[in-house]
């Protein structure tokens, strides 16, 4: 049930919200019991099979996490983390690894073709945050519901924002509906649905449609310098407006039960550096990679040496993390380079003005994105052939979405500051319902596409 579906929006969005309205008026202690059960509702939509991999795994890390608050005993949460690690290498990465060993001589090992669980890589960093954070005394034991629904709420299971215990756990305490900026609060979260839902639809979409065919074809055959240039700053947007676009979605439908998420983009693209770029995108799984990853490597508290190969080490298994391919490592490998090279700029006190900052960072991110989005090493270096102008030149690029897209990436604001800020006011609600009615048109005429993260 994605997001921008017709199932969601007009069956299961207004059914919950009223279920769930209902039952925190009367019942109030059934709000988080219902909650959990709407969320594994929506997970098992996409596919029933799916459903006892998400029990099971709350089952286990929360009576783990019971356990070792009795006993004290570290090796529980060490055993837990590697169980929820294993079971992650078993769904996602055991046919790539698989087939980087049977290209060793003499060496069979079968490739399972297992189907990856929607969210998975969501969900099992989560665990690790909790557990991480309580072996650390930084957290504390929760019943069984409520550490479900940190885990499994349907907003944020499949794509994120990747949210720590700290920020979600005390609001489940709440009485959302009876605060005296409940109406407020509902009617922002609305706005941000809306914007979203219009960031995905009316530009992710009509970007992915400019860059999907040509990517197609650069696996199979040249493509012309201004294919390739369609293509890479398409999807440099497409993936922008998508991601971003379901952040803002699931950020609105939380607050909508009341729920407070973090904040995952801040113009990325208007970065005047690499590390200011990771400061501005997919913002919490930045903060995790900080904070469970960088630092434990040492970060920068052990020397020069130690904080380039944590850096270098952190972007490489961020690749990996996106996408069990090589393409992805070498995605996360480039960005760790390029962080380290700005590290040592910035060490070595040499200039650097901003505008040429930005020209950089942005041409950086954006050549990179080429190996995240082609299918092979070949695609992807003819796309780059095309970039730098080893192949025809040829004609014709959809500049019209392109630049629809930069303009609202680079200078316009944040969803975030484009619902808060605006003080309420008949004529914008009036003008969001119309987009709203807009969009739901559009859905039931266009192809219907999937956000682009639920593959990670």
């Amino acid at each position: 049930m994605l997001f921008n579906s017709l199932a969601f929006l007009v069956v299961f969005l207004p059914a919950a919200l009223a279920l769930h309205a209902l039952v925190e008026r009367f019942r109030p202690d059934w709000r988080l019991p219902l909650l959990l059960a709407l969320s594994l509702a929506f997970y098992s939509y996409w596919d029933w099979r799916f459903l006892p991999l998400m029990v099971l795994s709350i089952a286990v890390n929360w009576a783990v996490a019971r356990l070792f608050a009795a006993s004290g005993r570290s090796a529980l949460i060490v055993l837990a983390i590697t169980l929820n690690l294993a079971v992650l290498a078993l769904f996602k990465y055991e046919d790539f690894f698989a087939g980087l060993a049977n290209l060793l001589p003499g060496v069979s090992v079968p490739e399972l073709s297992l189907a990856l669980p929607l969210g998975i890589s969501f969900f099992t960093f989560h665990h690790i945050m909790y557990l991480t954070d309580l072996k650390a005394g930084k957290t504390k034991t929760f019943d069984v519901v409520r550490y479900g629904l940190y885990i499994a709420f349907f907003p944020q299971v499949l794509a994120g924002p990747l949210v720590r215990w700290s920020e979600i756990m005390h609001q489940f305490d709440e009485r959302p509906y009876q605060r005296s900026d409940a109406a407020e609060r509902f009617s922002r979260g609305l706005m941000l649905l809306v914007v979203g839902l219009a960031k995905k639809i009316l530009l992710g979409d009509q970007l992915a449609a400019n860059a999907d065919a040509i990517f197609a074809a650069a696996e199979s055959g040249v493509v012309t310098v201004a294919q390739a240039w369609q293509a890479t700053l398409s999807f440099t947007f497409q993936i922008y407006f998508d991601f971003s676009g379901y952040t803002d979605m699931a950020l609105g439908i939380a607050l909508l039960f009341g729920i407070v998420l973090p904040q995952n983009f801040d113009r990325p693209y208007r970065a005047v550096s690499l590390q200011d770029f990771w400061r501005r995108w997919h913002m919490t799984l930045s903060r995790f990679l900080r904070d469970y990853l960088y630092i434990p490597l040492g970060g920068n508290r052990h020397g020069l040496k130690v904080q380039l190969l944590a850096l270098f080490a952190t972007m490489a298994l961020a690749g990996l993390w996106h996408g069990a391919g090589l393409t992805f490592v070498v995605w996360g490998i480039a960005h760790g380079i390029g962080l380290c090279v700005g590290l040592m700029w910035r060490r070595a006190g040499w200039p650097m003005p901003a505008v040429l900052g930005w020209l950089l960072t942005f041409l950086f991110v954006t050549f990179a994105w080429v190996l995240f989005r082609a299918h092979s090493f070949q695609g992807a270096l003819n796309i780059y052939q095309g970039l730098v102008g080893f192949t025809p030149l040829g004609s014709g690029i959809r500049w019209r979405a392109i630049v629809w897209a930069a303009v609202f990436a680079m200078i316009g604001p944040t969803a975030w500051t484009l619902v808060h800020k605006p003080p309420p006011h008949p004529l914008l609600a009036a003008a969001l319902a119309v987009l709203f009615v807009v969009l739901l048109l559009k859905i039931g005429d266009d192809e219907t596409y999937e956000f682009i993260y639920f593959n990670f």
